[in-house]
């Protein structure tokens, strides 16, 4: 999978050249992006950090800036404090069936968000 293609890219965030948080947008087409690769170490989770914010923030800047009109990421249904973060951040959970077309799902993905721009 290329993210550097199109309107999509891949961000890290790092502290004394290691690596601490990822984030990525892949392009699907149809100014449609996927976002893919989200993590952060678990000792920069948290407010005190801000690092998944921060993150989050700069895709969604870049897909704007892009004119992209939606992002869509799929989740695993255990990972609550994603859930909650995403829903804080204007992510509306949808079903598998309004994902689109060239949205890459993972067979671990059970759980669905969209977020408009």
């Amino acid at each position: 999978m290329e993210y550097q293609v199109g309107k999509g890219n891949f961000w890290i965030s790092t502290v004394n050249d290691k690596v601490i948080g990822t984030i990525s947008l892949y392009d699907i087409g149809n100014n449609q992006l996927a976002l893919k690769k989200m993590f952060v170490a678990k000792q920069f989770r948290g407010q005190g950090y801000r690092t998944a914010q921060l993150l989050l923030e700069t895709a969604i800047s870049w897909a704007k800036y892009h004119n992209a009109i939606e992002i869509f990421l799929g989740t695993t249904p255990q990972f609550l404090a994603a859930h909650r973060f995403y829903e804080k951040n204007g992510f509306m959970e949808i079903t598998a069936s309004e994902l689109p077309p060239a949205f890459p799902l993972l067979e671990v993905d059970k759980k669905f968000y969209r977020y408009g721009l």
